[in-house]
Parts: structure tokens; C-alpha cells; sequence
């Protein structure tokens, strides 16, 4: 089956990218682009740098722009969907939901209305093992947003690593947050996975952060030999 993949730039859309190629053929990424940093659909820091994500790994990139207005994007997302369907044959459509009902329905609805298969591989999955999963299958893994106490600037660009997953653990039980970052408390980047053909190597970058709301703004990056 030919499927196309919902793909911010975040660790959430990649890894349910690696997980459908291992059952499915991925023909294309695709990306909403909103204009509107507190999109209620669409992950926002970074999110331009999908182009060069899906050049690493050496797939098309259907990107839409968005004004990011509540229920509006919903015409935006389809109209993405619809045109990977047309360019790429798609068949159905991975996403990286987690745990967010508002965001799963809301691609079911639209799968459901163009007669796609919806994919959701990391669908309530247990979070410490996907998070060990992340570092164990050779995803790089940054943090590219902070909006929740009690994390500060230091994890602005830090890489997701087992030291990180540990202190994360302990703070989820301790701050009643969730592990993966999926109720908005931390967005992410990936510079390489095991399916990049090469890996995105950071040039420059900006850091903006104040009571406990924070983004690490790539400026500059290119994609290098692994």
C-alpha cells in the first residue's frame, strides 16, 4: 500500500514514518505549513526544514501552506492530502498521534471522507519504550521547543539521548507531564534517522526562552555524509 506520511520535522512523525516503511511502502512526506505559531493542529518550530528531511531521506515533500486558523487548517491538511494523492498515488496516511484525540480524529475524518486507510503505529503506545525505541534505532533527536514548566532554556537544542529520557522519566513523575512531550509540553527535531540517506548537520541556530516557554530556531543547516 502506498502511503504518505504527516511529517512536522518532530520525532513523533518520523518514527511512525520508520515504522509504516517497515510494513508499507511510503511513497511521500507531507507538510502543513501554518502561520500561526500556536497552530492547534500542526507542530510549528522548524517546520521548513521538512524539505530537507525529506531530501535526507530521499522522498518527494507535498508542503501546503496554512493561515493556522482553528478548523480552517482542516481544509488546508486536505487539501495536502489530496494533492499527494494526485502526485504520488497515495493510498493512506501515517501520523505520529500519541495520545491526542483532537489531532487523530480530526485525520481519520478526512481519511474517512477521501476513502483513505489511516495509519496511527504509535497509537497509545507505552512511552518509555518508545522513547528507548527513538535512541536504540539510531534516531538524532533535539529539542526545538519548551512550553511547560519545569523545563527551562537548558533543554533548548538538547539532544535526546538516555541521560535525557532518564531525567524526562523523572520529571513526568514528579510534574504529572508526559514522557513523549505529547500533551505540548516539548516539541522536537530529527537530524537523522535510519532511513536518512544522509543526516542534517546544524550550522546556526537562535534560542528564545522565558517563564518556561522557549524555541530553538535552526537558521542554517545542511545535509552531510553519515
Amino acid at each position: 500500500m502506498k502511503l504518505g506520511v504527516l511529517c512536522s520535522g518532530g520525532k513523533d512523525s518520523l518514527f511512525a514514518c520508520w515504522r509504516a516503511m517497515q510494513k508499507e511502502e511510503v511513497v511521500c512526506l507531507i507538510t502543513v505549513v501554518p502561520a500561526n505559531p500556536e497552530s492547534y493542529m500542526f507542530h510549528t518550530p522548524n517546520v521548513r526544514l521538512a524539505a530537507l528531511q525529506a531530501e535526507a531521506a530521499d522522498l518527494p515533500l507535498v508542503e501546503v501552506e496554512s493561515g493556522g486558523v482553528e478548523e480552517k487548517e482542516l481544509d488546508d491538511l486536505r487539501r495536502a492530502i489530496e494533492i499527494a494523492r494526485e502526485r504520488h498515488g497515495i493510498e493512506g496516511i501515517v501520523t505520529g498521534a500519541i495520545l491526542s484525540v483532537y489531532q487523530a480524529t480530526r485525520v481519520q475524518r478526512i481519511c474517512h471522507d477521501l476513502g483513505l486507510w489511516c495509519f496511527n503505529p504509535l497509537w497509545h503506545a507505552d512511552q518509555e519504550a518508545y522513547m528507548q525505541s527513538l535512541i536504540e534505532e539510531g534516531f538524532a533527536v533535539i529539542v526545538a521547543g519548551v512550553y511547560s514548566a519545569p523545563f527551562d532554556e537548558r533543554w533548548l537544542g538538547r539532544r535526546i539521548d538516555a541521560a535525557a529520557v532518564a531525567e524526562l522519566k523523572a520529571m513526568a513523575a514528579k510534574y504529572r507531564i508526559t514522557l513523549t512531550g505529547e500533551g505540548g509540553e516539548i516539541e522536537t527535531f530529527v537530524t537523522d534517522a535510519p532511513f536518512f540517506k544522509r543526516r542534517i548537520e546544524i550550522g546556526e541556530a537562535s534560542a528564545e526562552y522565558r517563564n518556561y516557554n522557549g524555541t530553538y530556531r535552526i537558521e542554517k543547516a545542511m545535509l552531510v555524509p553519515k
